[in-house]
């Protein structure tokens, strides 16, 4: 797929980075809105699958994050924010994978919003990490090991990556454009948003929201435990409507089961329009 408009936006109002963040849109301006928000890895490569699935059915917007070591959640939220509102892109729903669901909470926040939302999907997310000594197990790991373990874990997550798309739809250029963007200046990226992982209280931002909020989950997912996560969200969002668990699937459920989640998540969107 070709997007319609892709570009690169330097928010004048957060800590300047090397790398802009990236913005590409899929799809004309009569579709209902679906912004992808990538996890801990920060870019698009992950959802080749996915972004086919729903084409011509949403104007898919998606993201790749700067590299950087000095943002905030708050500059991520407010980065996005402004990057949309600057490409005409006054609203619609938020699709936050894992780390991404951070960002949502935070551009959720009634304070700091500055962008319509109208629902939001939550794909690995949550809202206070439950296991926070695995968090600290992975940020130690990743800063400790050496460029050639390193480049060794890569080559494993590439593989598996590729086993697990052998059927998916999408462009094989996404692969290399994941392995290419492993470098170092990526590692002190996800170490930085590890962090913030670690800092982020966002439970208070949760228990405001109102509007439509969903969750799918792999079953399989050994980073983010979904039993607690539902649990918590059942409890204290107001806004909780359904959850969904695929059982085939593990933590990366809209690229391992493309049209599974792209299913899921339609349906959602549908159900809530003009309510």
């Amino acid at each position: 797929m070709t997007p319609t408009r892709e570009f690169e936006y330097r928010c004048p109002e957060v800590p300047a980075t090397e790398e802009p963040l990236r913005l590409r849109i899929y799809g004309d301006d009569s579709l209902p809105v679906l912004v992808y928000l990538p996890g801990l890895h920060g870019d698009w490569t992950l959802v080749p699958g996915f972004r086919a699935e729903v084409a011509g059915k949403v104007r898919f917007i998606e993201f790749t994050y700067p590299r950087t070591t000095n943002w905030s959640l708050t500059d991520y939220a407010r980065a996005i924010q402004m990057a949309l509102n600057a490409s005409g892109i006054s609203g619609g729903w938020l699709l936050a994978e894992s780390f991404g669901s951070q960002i949502a909470w935070s551009i959720l926040d009634p304070v700091a919003n500055s962008w319509r939302c109208d629902g939001l999907i939550l794909a690995g997310g949550f809202v206070r990490h439950s296991l926070p000594w695995g968090v600290e197990f992975c940020h130690g790991l990743l800063n400790r090991l050496s460029k050639r373990g390193l480049r060794f874990l890569y080559q494993v997550f590439i593989s598996y990556s590729r086993l697990r798309r052998r059927r998916v739809p999408g462009n094989p250029t996404d692969i290399n454009e994941m392995l290419a963007r492993r470098t170092e200046a990526d590692r002190l990226g996800i170490l930085s948003r590890l962090n913030l992982i670690k800092s982020a209280e966002l439970r208070t931002i949760a228990r405001q929201i109102h509007l439509p909020v969903f969750y799918l989950t792999g079953f399989w997912d050994p980073i983010v435990p979904w039993p607690p996560v539902i649990l918590w969200l059942k409890r204290n969002c107001p806004g909780f409507r359904a959850w969904r668990l695929v059982f085939t699937s593990d933590h990366n459920v809209l690229g391992a089961t493309c049209r599974i989640a792209a299913g899921t998540i339609l349906t959602w969107m549908r159900g809530e329009a003009g309510k």
